[in-house]
């Protein structure tokens, strides 16, 4: 009986073990049982605006409850990249008409333009008498999505490089009409990695498996980045706003080569605060020399998304998680910004850099 019940224990451990080894690596996900101090921040120290939000149904939403969720948050001003949706001039006048009917000073909206077929005849002209009109009806920027540089094609097929001169017309005309150009252009370098063992991002290609890019079918990564930094390079009179961190968070050092160069291009934060938060006091030291050069921004809205950024950036919380795993399967560390360096970043930056912004809601 004794060896019966041996026999039985020792083929259970076997069992348990043999279950414990197939256990996929994204499935392991062990709460800590680290005990440090540290709380939620469910609300920002100090008004902010957010430069990078995308609200597409705005031209028929109850802005009421958008309007409600912000105040939780001390959201004073979103910016709705989306301005034209999907490329409609009348998506733009209705959610401008919404927005001024209802609430004129807590959304700022940008236009944008569909860089297809930038070969055919009249498409510069048209691109350009097409922002004039859009500013003149209430936008107050140009946002570009990063389609563009990687999958917008020209009548015969070929990809738009980002730095085509064709096009060179439109970035003069956004800095004599005085708005600020949010480009996104490529995404973060390992999705042009091998899918392998050595990529960061492996979860999240595993599971999002459409972000994964090849130099073939788009173009290598670098090539799109350069590209786009010879735009910043050639049009000084306009201002750039590099969205998230310009894909070089996990490389301050270079972002600050970049800022030193390009004393037109600026950034925002919005979907890489798990890069700053894993490297706190390199990435305070960051912010603050370039203090008068970052804003704020999120990029997709969840509002409880943003308790993880207030907390990064005012805290000096340690080992506290992110998210979204796929992003950071790492914990996050407070920066613990001082003061003024946080009062930039949430919206002295974007009232110097974003026109038509009501400066009375924010202190001196």
């Amino acid at each position: 009986m004794l060896r019966v019940f041996v026999c039985l224990s020792f083929i259970f451990i076997v069992v348990e073990a043999s279950l414990a080894q197939k256990m996929d690596f994204e499935d392991y996900d062990p709460p800590s049982t680290l005990v440090v101090p540290g709380k939620i921040y469910t609300q920002a120290k100090y008004p902010f605006i957010d430069v990078h939000n995308h609200q597409f149904r705005m031209p028929d939403m109850d802005l009421s409850t958008l309007v409600s969720d912000m105040d939780d948050l001390n959201m004073k001003v979103m910016v709705n990249l989306s301005g034209r949706g999907r490329g409609s001039q009348d998506h733009l006048k209705k959610g401008l008409e919404n927005v001024n009917e209802n609430y004129p000073n807590r959304f700022i909206v940008f236009t944008n333009i569909d860089f297809n077929n930038v070969d055919v005849e009249g498409w510069t002209e048209n691109a350009v008498r097409q922002l004039e009109e859009d500013v003149r009806m209430g936008a107050n920027g140009l946002k570009v999505y990063k389609s563009f540089g990687m999958d917008n094609k020209d009548s015969q097929g070929n990809r738009v490089r980002i730095d085509d001169e064709r096009i060179a017309p439109v970035w003069e005309k956004c800095g004599e009409l005085g708005i600020p150009v949010l480009i996104h252009s490529a995404d973060p370098k390992p999705f042009w990695s091998p899918h392998d063992n050595q990529n960061e991002r492996w979860l999240e290609l595993k599971l999002r498996s459409g972000r994964k890019r090849e130099d073939a079918t788009t173009a290598p990564w670098q090539t799109i980045i350069d590209e786009q930094h010879n735009i910043f390079r050639k049009h000084k009179n306009t201002k750039f706003i590099n969205a998230h961190l310009g894909w070089y968070g996990n490389d301050l050092a270079q972002l600050g080569k970049l800022m030193d160069e390009f004393p037109n291009m600026y950034s925002e934060i919005g979907a890489v605060i798990a890069e700053l938060g894993r490297q706190p006091r390199f990435a305070k030291a960051f912010l603050t020399k370039y203090q008068d050069r970052i804003m704020f921004g999120k990029d997709s809205w969840n509002p409880e998304e943003y308790y993880t950024y207030f907390r990064v950036l005012e805290s000096e919380d340690e080992y506290f998680p992110y998210y979204k795993r796929y992003h950071a399967f790492w914990k996050m560390y407070g920066l613990g910004l001082d003061d003024e360096v946080l009062k930039k970043l949430y919206y002295k930056n974007a009232l110097k850099v974003i026109p038509n912004i009501d400066k009375s809601l924010f202190p001196e």
